[in-house]
């Protein structure tokens, strides 16, 4: 069953700046294209961090007080101040980049935003070198599939492909991205897996299952397992 993916949603055509770039450009590159963030790259295309509109507003935050340096100065105070005085792309980028690549799950990849409290990834191919960027924003598309669209993939790939559910066997509506399942199956196992592979369909929101079944084959290796004598 196919997912789709962040060369599915990303954006190829990239803005990005190199190590020498000056401040004055990056802020001019981040709103001429009203992006939040831009990726730096070296010769071969390969990200060596990205500058965001946070490291660039230390210098708007600093402007007009004097350099307040300290003998114990925490990291996050010291950074701050550092890419205050930043120039160029290289000093204000954060390094080392957050990145992905095109045959990332939509999922993966937005988990992986959460985890590392970024809103954006560049996206990678096999030899390192950038060949586009996903944001917030990017990954949200998934849920702009139209409810037709979703109930064809629970349909064919889900009940037809996967698990050869006959037609009429199962009823599948959708509504807002919200998927209800009805009808019934041989064993507990297959209503089961209908219900979770469905929820992996990309777009939808919500699963509701009310497929009945005839066997409860969750009990049966249980049941085998405890005709098997303990060996002596």
């Amino acid at each position: 069953m196919r997912t789709w993916q962040v060369g599915d949603v990303m954006t190829r055509e990239v803005a990005f700046v190199v190590e020498e770039t000056p401040y004055r450009e990056v802020v001019d590159a981040l709103v001429r294209r009203g992006i939040s963030g831009v990726p730096v790259v070296d010769g071969f295309r390969r990200v060596l961090g990205v500058v965001s509109e946070s490291d660039l507003l230390h210098k708007v935050e600093r402007a007009g007080r004097p350099d307040e340096r300290r003998v114990f100065e925490g990291r996050r105070r010291r950074t701050a101040r550092e890419k205050a005085d930043a120039l160029l792309a290289g000093d204000l980028m954060t390094a080392p980049p957050v990145t992905t690549w095109p045959g990332a799950t939509v999922s993966a990849a937005a988990r992986q935003m959460d985890q590392e409290s970024v809103k954006r990834l560049p996206v990678l191919d096999d030899l390192g070198r950038l060949v586009g960027i996903v944001t917030r924003g990017d990954l949200l598309r998934v849920h702009l599939r139209t409810d037709a669209e979703i109930r064809e993939d629970v349909v064919q790939e889900v009940l037809r492909r996967v698990l050869a559910v006959r037609d009429g066997l199962v009823t599948v509506q959708v509504r807002d991205g919200q998927v209800t399942l009805d009808g019934r199956l041989e064993r507990r196992s297959a209503v089961e897996l209908a219900s979770r592979l469905a929820g992996q369909v990309s777009g939808v929101v919500l699963v509701t299952s009310t497929i009945g079944y005839d066997v409860d084959d969750s009990t049966l290796g249980e049941a085998d397992a405890t005709r098997v004598s303990p060996v002596a």
